[in-house]
């Protein structure tokens, strides 16, 4: 399972002293809320950075990075991730999960056919779809199709009459 969530990405700077304007990438903005200690993924390392929030609205935070203190620094910062450690992620709800611990999970039916690993999760609006084998299937994330989530064990289990139905395969 992962270590660090990606919680927002850098969009651009923000103001003349070095804050940046953050794009959740988490469900509920108001998770930046009190945050004052956070990592940045900075090529393919976290790095451990100082927070200062000073607004959230649905679509966006203000913050400010310790050690980042000119637009320009900011500016460095864009598109780069802000992430979490798992001691830090918020608890999520009964059978709801982290994207970031779903992707490569395996993925059989419950006749016992392998279809791949989970390799990408599209938020949709009204579920999410999950895509395997780099699009050689996709299925949306119902409840009545998944049997078994254990991402522990990185594996999902999908009904297979249920897979009949909503699967939508590349072939």
């Amino acid at each position: 399972m992962s270590t660090y969530y990606r919680i927002g990405e850098i969009a651009r700077p923000h103001g003349v002293h070095g804050a940046v304007r953050v794009n959740p990438t988490t469900d509920d903005s108001s998770r930046f809320s009190g945050l004052t200690e956070a990592y940045l993924e900075l090529h393919g390392d976290y790095v451990p950075v100082q927070l200062c929030v000073s607004g959230i609205t649905p679509s966006s935070v203000i913050a400010k990075i310790e050690g980042y203190d000119t637009p320009e620094a900011a500016n460095a910062l864009r598109g780069k991730y802000l992430c979490v450690d798992r001691a830090h992620a918020v608890k999520l709800p009964k059978d709801t999960y982290f994207v970031a611990d779903l992707i490569g999970c395996t993925v059989t039916d419950t006749d016992g056919n392998a279809y791949g690993t989970l390799t990408d999760v599209f938020a949709t609006g009204a579920n999410d779809v999950y895509e395997i084998a780099h699009g050689k299937l996709m299925v949306p994330a119902l409840k009545r199709l998944l049997q078994e989530v254990d991402v522990e064990e990185k594996r999902i289990v999908l009904k297979s009459d249920v897979l009949k139905e909503v699967g939508l395969f590349a072939d």
